[in-house]
């Protein structure tokens, strides 16, 4: 199962006999989700002008399993004691597949987000399974190699455009803040070991945006250490770095672009 996923570089780990729950309940979805995932891809130049926030590439993710019916939804969980509602809960969840007999498996995908959002993606799928509302939880990250290489990912670029200023990087949509601007200057002008400028720019751009304290595949590791979310069956998938394209050039901005320009309608 996934085996596609695997021979690209994917991390998948299954937990409380969730590879036995999909192989037999769900196969169906297990084809939709690899599709979905193999097809996804993330130009460098995507990451850069994204910041490091949430880039097109991971939101085309989004569109391909809502396309397959992999559709935001809210568990509404109310408590009754002779028929007076005494408490009720709601568990919003981006991804769900429904399937006609009622059963879901439910999914999220943590690109990029700080940490502590593990903790409220894996807390929701014991709270919905435990009241029967899911079969499986699945969460989707950066792999291990996607999170280890960044840097070496964002000094290819930067080697590769010969990039040796912070005006060189606005025509790739990056503007830094006062503060990046003055981090990185610091480094490149101290006396004692100054570092060049595609270092200092890697160097404070990675550690800004995609730090250890960000959703990664060892942050969730140490989640599933501790036993957060346990017992709900879970599947993680990590996101590789060959996933990341050098490619595309401009055209990759271009999505970019349209997103951001006002609607005149």
């Amino acid at each position: 199962m996934f085996e596609a996923l695997t021979q690209r570089g994917f991390q998948v780990a299954y937990l409380g006999h969730a590879k036995a729950i999909l192989s037999a309940d769900f196969p169906d979805a297990v084809g939709e989700l690899e599709s979905a995932l193999i097809e996804t891809t993330i130009p460098i130049e995507e990451i850069i002008a994204g910041g490091g926030g949430e880039a097109k590439g991971t939101q085309r993710l989004r569109h391909a399993l809502e396309a397959r019916n992999w559709r935001k939804t809210t568990f509404v969980v109310r408590r009754l004691i002779n028929e007076v509602e005494k408490e009720s809960q709601s568990h919003e969840v981006d991804h769900v597949r429904t399937f006609p007999d009622g059963t879901r498996i439910a999914l999220e995908i943590e690109w990029n987000n700080k940490d502590p959002f593990f903790d409220r993606d894996l807390e929701n799928f014991k709270r919905l399974h435990a009241d029967g509302a899911i079969s499986v939880g699945l969460i989707v990250t950066r792999g291990r190699s996607l999170h280890d290489e960044m840097r070496h990912l964002v000094r290819r670029f930067l080697d590769d455009r010969k990039i040796d200023r912070l005006e060189d990087l606005r025509e790739w949509g990056y503007e830094p803040t006062s503060r990046q601007r003055a981090a990185i200057n610091r480094r490149v002008n101290r006396e004692k070991n100054p570092f060049s400028f595609r270092d200092a720019f890697t160097d404070k751009f990675v550690s800004d945006k995609f730090g250890e304290a960000t959703t990664h595949w060892r942050k969730l590791e140490d989640r599933i250490h501790r036993g957060v979310g346990n017992p709900c069956p879970l599947v993680l998938i990590g996101l590789p770095d060959s996933i990341v394209t050098f490619h595309e050039g401009k055209l990759a901005l271009k999505e970019i672009e349209a997103a951001e320009a006002p609607n005149d309608f």
